[in-house]
């Protein structure tokens, strides 16, 4: 990049940050000139008192809703004469809603004991019963009898964690309760969110946010916990490398202190401690309007998003008021950032402006203010490649069929099934590489400390040049092929060990003519990751009861990709990548069928990792196509 261009870079940010910094003013002096703020302790049920922050309009000529978020990150600042510097929709604000911010039980400045993710009780038969669902209906039925000026009407909202409490607002069935938003919502932390993906465990974030958040609070406090600092160096793949087994956090990093942690240990598999921590089997007899958002990039909470929208489709009537946005987001960027761009690649159009205008505060108006009409479609997903907002009926769409495609000797990617076994070269048809635990596959390419966002997307060429990762690809598209639903990968294989992980990317190369650099990166054959996930192998038949691969024979593994809305363009092509290791995202498999949990530095063996392309064993991924577009 030349200086000039540098100059030019560098002036934009300023000019970025100094008009982020202009808003974020105006909003300040805004809400501290039009709202009174009030902190009140609220009783539960069982004598615990929760510590809420209440901001109500000072023109008292009219009633309104109230916004209500409950979280364990702190609703600070505390104190009746500290004002929140925004809300995370500003719009709302200037419309008229009275906003309360909760510490959950047990965090912060709330009594009680917290427990994460809480299981829904929904057998309660005394007091002493409590969930989530029993905290909000409390809450809000304290807030409608003694806030002044509430019209009776609330909503719920969350990112995240607190998504995680919206859902169980779901759950409250409160009658107060009209309009639910979980977004990004904590969902299944064993099958895709956050801490497990299909039963892989996601090191990195599990380990930076629990050695923190995760420590033991005795006493009320508005001061959160700080979480592992003492990395001795700049680069994560060389720190978790050293690092070494799981087992060694414990002494090594202080993690024997943190509870969950140590819950995390002792259930590697989805029993029944991690099935009462799923609320989606409860998304039944829906009474609000709920609306699930999520980033189509987020790197935390996917799965989350598309699986609660999910549940409720399948679960209620055709009554049921059920909603889902998917936008071009990181986790919470519809509420952090413009949503215009993300590393590398660029969207061409402020997505969050239109979310919240034409989404959020649409949503919210019409429930609880019974103002505009309701003529949002069910289903609205950013397409990518494309960049255009799609607006469904439901999804995926009717219009989306499964369409498989094959692995070919060669590398290639075909709709076309593999030749027969007569037909084909001997020795041709299977593909191995060599799985080394010492040497993992990294998630990106960088050398960088914290997990980066921009890894969702990022590009892919420096997998593709090691040894240990199986490419395939199509011919270059004469036509757009668009893709709306999940994905799922279809492997039948071979294993030299007991077990290992498996890794499928979905990615788009881009033209190798195409000219233009983002951020000093070619964009000519440009391998843009649209998604990724990764499958521990053991769980291929049963979350519940892993089981061992019988070397010598051959298996099958097939799961599920979290859903994809993406438009492959004409002169692009279709990869697939296949691995067994995406470190340190996610941590190493020992590749023998031991308890990872547990496992020592020298169970870490290599394994020769076979994947077949044969008409009895025919490898591939099967994409949900778009037809009639």
């Amino acid at each position: 990049m030349s200086v000039r261009s540098i100059s030019l870079v560098f002036a934009l940010l300023l000019s970025a940050v100094f008009l982020y910094a202009q808003d974020q003013t105006a909003d300040s002096v805004f809400i501290r000139n039009n709202f009174t703020k009030r902190e009140v302790m609220i009783p539960m049920r069982d004598g615990v008192q929760l510590f809420t922050s209440i901001y109500v309009p000072n023109d008292r000529k009219n009633t309104y809703p109230i916004l209500l978020k409950r979280t364990p990150y702190s609703c600070s600042p505390y104190g009746v004469d500290a004002y929140t510097t925004s809300f995370q929709n500003m719009d709302l604000a200037r419309a008229g809603y009275i906003f309360v911010t909760q510490d959950v039980r047990g965090r912060y400045m709330s009594e009680g004991e917290f427990v994460d993710v809480r299981p829904f009780n929904p057998g309660k038969k005394t007091s002493k019963d409590i969930d989530e669902a029993s905290d909000t209906y409390d809450t809000v039925d304290w807030l409608v009898k003694n806030v002044s000026g509430n019209n009776g009407r609330v909503g719920i909202y969350g990112i995240s964690y607190p998504g995680f409490y919206a859902t169980m607002a779901v759950l409250s069935n409160h009658p107060a309760v009209k309009a639910v938003s979980p977004q990004a919502p904590v969902t299944d932390w064993f099958i895709g969110d956050d801490f497990h993906h299909n039963g892989a465990f996601m090191l990195m974030d599990a380990f930076s946010f629990y050695s923190g958040f995760g420590k033991s609070r005795p006493r009320p406090t508005t001061d959160g916990a700080a979480g592992f600092s003492d990395w001795k160096t700049p680069d994560n793949y060389d720190f978790y490398l050293r690092a070494g087994a799981l087992r060694n956090y414990a002494d090594r990093f202080g993690m024997k202190n943190i509870p969950f942690w140590n819950d995390l240990m002792a259930h590697p598999d989805y029993d029944a401690w991690w099935q009462a921590r799923n609320p989606r089997p409860h998304l039944k007899n829906i009474m609000p309007a709920v609306m699930t958002v999520g980033g189509l990039f987020d790197a935390e909470d996917c799965f989350g998003a598309w699986r609660v929208y999910e549940a409720i489709e399948k679960q209620n009537s055709q009554a049921a008021s059920n909603r889902l946005v998917m936008g071009p987001w990181v986790h919470g960027g519809w509420a952090r950032t413009a949503g215009d761009r993300l590393g590398n690649v660029v969207f061409g159009k402020k997505t969050t402006d239109y979310y919240q205008k034409e989404v959020e505060f649409r949503f919210f108006e019409y429930y609880l203010k019974n103002k505009g009409t309701m003529d949002l479609p069910d289903a609205i997903v950013f397409e990518t490649g494309s960049n255009e907002w799609r607006m469904y009926d439901t999804w995926p769409p009717r219009h989306s069929e499964p369409v498989m495609f094959y692995f070919h000797e060669g590398g290639l990617l075909s709709v076309a099934p593999p030749p027969a076994v007569d037909k084909a070269p001997p020795g041709m048809q299977m593909d191995e590489y060599l799985s080394d635990p010492s040497k993992p596959v990294p998630y990106t390419e960088d050398v960088h400390l914290r997990r980066t966002r921009e890894y969702m997307c990022d590009d892919q060429r420096f997998a593709a040049r090691r040894p240990d990762v199986l490419v395939y690809q199509t011919e270059v598209l004469d036509r757009t092929l668009t893709l709306a639903g999940t994905i799922t990968a279809d492997l039948w294989v071979n294993l030299s060990s007991t077990d290992a992980d498996f890794v499928v990317k979905l990615i788009d190369v881009f033209p190798d003519t195409l000219s233009g650099q983002e951020n000093g990166v070619p964009l000519g054959g440009y391998q843009m990751l649209v998604r990724g996930e990764i499958m521990r192998g053991r769980y291929r038949n049963s979350f519940e009861k892993p089981q061992p691969f019988v070397p010598g024979t051959v298996s099958r593994v097939r799961f599920d990709l979290p859903d994809v809305s993406h438009a492959f363009l004409p002169g692009h092509k279709l990869m697939i990548q296949v691995q067994s290791s995406w470190f340190p995202l996610a941590d190493r498999n020992p590749q023998q069928f031991i308890n990872i949990y547990q496992a020592k530095d020298e169970d870490f063996i290599p394994a020769t990792i076979q994947v077949f392309h044969t008409p009895v064993g025919a490898s591939g991924v099967v994409l949900p196509v778009l037809r009639g577009q």
